[in-house]
């Protein structure tokens, strides 16, 4: 190891220890992809296996031994599918450093992208939004920094800060996550092993338990039920020993009797893991080609119905808020802006994706508050929320807001020292009401307006829901027309959110072009990720 950092094995105890003292927490993020034990606790059972290996091991044992103690020591204390991929990340890692002569950054990047080759070549179906993903956003953090001379201190804090983010838009590449308000387990498992490795590395605090990186910008997680009787029920791992043994047959063999599988391992040891419904079976065949041994298997029904107790419990457990919020948005951007001003629970919708009562019942059901206010952001949402209020298991009100701008001014307005659920509800009403806003999208049909003939496929620019007031061919444009008009009465400060299909290039233009227009408003953007609508903009 480099001169620079504390041993090796200093550095992976710690590590160690920092997702040892967040087990639980990780434990209740499992949700994906079907229930497998208990994800913190099995990536912390793999990293005790590496400690007990390290151990071994003399005080100046070379890096390579070292490696070798990782790699054997995190195979034969792999449990479930997070701790089997975890070993071969481990595995990978220490295949790209276990040569080197100096630790560096080059080291570091090209041993984190042996670690996301030999992780991905694991699973037969690798599925992005897990911690594979995470795995891979450090390896291109590590190569982003690796050429340009940086120190090593800096680039782990690099990679540090990449892990983190990575773990925040694992919602966004799986559903089942964005579904439950959760990030991936294994993803932030691995992200608090690297927040450990960091700051031990960096003679610094463990800070990670104090980013906030679940979608719901606290652990906001539900019991969920969500066991189907036609999913295997039993998780089976074993180590498999045999000089001759064909790990391809094998992994044929086990993918014919079950799901999730994974074979790992090299030169006669091997590392097992399936679901299935009969692991007698799957243990007889291993048996006639090789000999086993540690032997694990668990019910997973069992497993699942335990989880969801504790999670009731947990939840029972913490004493619900006077106030919570309930809001309607398309895009994470959104989402994002109105978790951060204190909504709770975000649906996503708007236009053209209009939710039901029972989803915003749903949420409302979600949010740990003796009362709710519901922001429906959209003039057709406004009747299903007020419908949803009259069914809701608490007191509900609604701010009739018709757009996500008046939502962040509303919510501003909100003061906590109120506890008349009314008096809040007509402040926030009234703060909405002084928004206004304006939407730049598409035409999808010819039309008449007061600003002349609509074409299909012309760009439209809308006030406050209403009236069409430009037309034009170019999103820059329009939007540009459209943010003089909304500020002509007057407006002080003009907010441009940017969706999904405007480029960060077109929305530099936009911003250039309205500064030259109205120099003396305030302005300033941010990336919405709104669907249909490239430019979202609101004047005060």
């Amino acid at each position: 190891m480099s001169d620079s950092l504390p041993p090796a094995c200093d550095l992976i105890a710690s590590a160690a220890a920092a997702l040892k003292a967040r087990v639980e927490e990780v434990n209740r993020l499992n949700v994906f992809p079907v229930p497998d034990g208990d994800t913190g606790t099995n990536m912390s059972l793999t990293m005790d296996t590496v400690l007990t290996e390290l151990a071994k091991l003399p005080e100046d044992a070379l890096l390579a031994d070292v490696c070798h103690a990782i790699t054997h020591g995190s195979l034969m204390g792999a449990r479930g599918n997070s701790g089997v991929i975890l070993s071969q990340i481990l595995r990978g890692l220490c295949e790209g450093i276990a040569d080197a002569e100096h630790f560096d950054a080059p080291t570091v990047s090209r041993g984190l992208a042996r670690a996301t080759q030999v992780a991905y070549q694991a699973v037969r179906k690798p599925v992005e939004g897990t911690m594979l993903t995470v795995v891979k956003d450090a390896a291109t953090a590590a190569a982003e920094v690796a050429a340009s001379g940086i120190g090593l201190e800096a680039t782990l804090e690099h990679i540090d800060a990449a892990t983190v983010e990575s773990v925040k838009r694992t919602p966004d590449l799986l559903a089942v996550l964005k579904e439950n308000g959760v990030v991936d387990a294994g993803g932030f498992g691995l992200a608090i092993l690297v927040e450990g490795f960091t700051a031990a590395a960096l003679g610094r605090s463990v800070t990670v338990a104090d980013v906030s990186i679940s979608t719901g910008g606290v652990l906001g997680i539900e019991a969920v039920d969500d066991w189907n009787d036609d999913e295997y029920l039993y998780c089976t791992e074993f180590l498999l020993f045999g000089e001759s043994i064909d790990v391809e047959v094998v992994h044929d063999f086990v993918s014919s009797v079950g799901g999730s599988e994974l074979v790992v391992g090299e030169s006669g040891s091997f590392k097992v893991h399936v679901h299935t419904n009969d692991p007698g079976s799957v243990l007889a065949y291993m048996t006639a080609i090789g000999e086993v041994a540690d032997v694990h298997i668990n019910n997973m029904r069992r497993q699942t119905a335990e989880r969801d107790r504790d999670l009731r419990a947990l939840k029972a457990a913490t004493p619900p808020k006077p106030l919570g919020f309930v809001a309607v948005a398309a895009g994470e951007g959104l989402a994002e802006i109105l978790r951060s001003l204190g909504v709770d629970v975000v649906v996503s919708g708007g236009q053209s994706m209009n939710p039901s009562t029972a989803d915003l019942v749903g949420a409302i059901s979600q949010v740990n508050a003796e009362k709710v206010i519901l922001l429906p952001n959209n003039k057709n949402i406004i009747m299903t929320a007020n419908a949803a209020a009259t069914v809701a298991d608490r007191p509900v009100t609604v701010v009739p807001t018709r757009s996500v701008p008046q939502a962040f001014a509303a919510l501003l307005a909100n003061n906590d020292e109120d506890d008349d659920i009314e008096a809040i509800t007509a402040e926030m009403t009234v703060a909405a009401g002084h928004v206004t806003t304006g939407e730049v999208t598409t035409a999808v049909k010819d039309a008449k307006s007061k600003a002349g003939d609509i074409r299909s496929g012309q760009v439209i620019g809308i006030i406050d829901d209403a009236e069409i007031e430009v037309i034009g061919s170019d999103v820059v444009q329009v939007a540009e027309e459209l943010a003089v008009l909304i500020c002509a009465d007057g407006a002080e400060n003009l907010t441009l959110l940017a969706g999904e299909q405007l480029s960060d290039a077109d929305l530099a233009m936009l911003e250039e072009r309205i500064g030259r227009r109205l120099p003396a408003v305030a302005l300033e953007s941010h990336r919405g990720g709104q669907p249909l609508y490239p430019v979202i903009m609101s004047a005060e």
